[in-house]
């Protein structure tokens, strides 16, 4: 049986390479998710999407792509070739792609990257703190984050709230360890909204839906 949690999307900096410590560490979080049932959701690029999608398949696991093909957009990695998913959602825009990502994820694990991923970052961070009680959550991997997030709470306005909706990890154990406090906060906050048959999002063309209790 499945709970709120069944799709993990990573997110993280598509320049790092085999070998190096962000691949390699993104490569042995996503086998150890994939190996216990989780759907590794990337964009479909390189680096550390293209590390959880090598993850997964090295135990077999499931995984899912949304990608964006750009024309003019000439800042933007794109697809890349060796990233091959057993299924692939394809979006018309950049700004299309990070919605469906953050539509797909239930929970999200953030990595080190560049504005793309600082982006991601925000964006989920804003739902969160929106949506709160209803939320998506997310992981920051690695210490580096205690730093930024301390720099947001000297410098920025940011409410109690927003420094619940995240966790901080720095081993590939305590992402399992975040994702099951997870699956249990799910457990008690929405299932009202459930009882009510209510979705936990209701604006899909923003591709932003909340995680569904599913049984299988």
């Amino acid at each position: 049986m499945m709970g709120f949690i069944k799709n993990i999307a990573f997110l993280g900096s598509s320049e790092t390479k085999k070998g190096e410590r962000l691949y390699d560490t993104a490569f042995k979080v996503a086998k150890l998710l994939a190996s216990k049932g989780y759907v590794i959701v990337n964009g479909g690029g390189p680096g550390v999407m293209d590390a959880s999608t090598q993850g997964a398949e090295k135990v077999n696991g499931e995984t899912l792509s949304i990608t964006f093909y750009p024309q003019s957009a000439s800042g933007f990695e794109g697809r890349y070739p060796k990233n091959i998913t057993d299924r692939e959602i394809k979006t018309g825009n950049y700004i299309e792609r990070t919605f469906k990502l953050l539509e797909h994820g239930d929970v999200y694990i953030i990595f080190k990257g560049g504005t793309g991923t600082f982006s991601e970052f925000s964006m989920a961070w804003c739902l969160a703190r929106l949506y709160y009680g209803i939320h998506k959550p997310f992981i920051l991997y690695g210490k580096f984050w205690e730093e930024i997030i301390r720099y947001f709470k000297n410098n920025m306005y940011v409410r109690g709230e927003e420094l619940k909706v995240f966790k901080i990890v720095d081993k590939e154990e305590e992402v399992l360890a975040a994702i099951d406090g997870f699956e249990k906060e799910f457990s008690t906050r929405l299932k009202r909204f459930i009882v009510k048959k209510e979705r936990a999002f209701t604006a899909p063309r923003l591709g932003y839906r909340g995680p569904e209790y599913r049984i299988e």
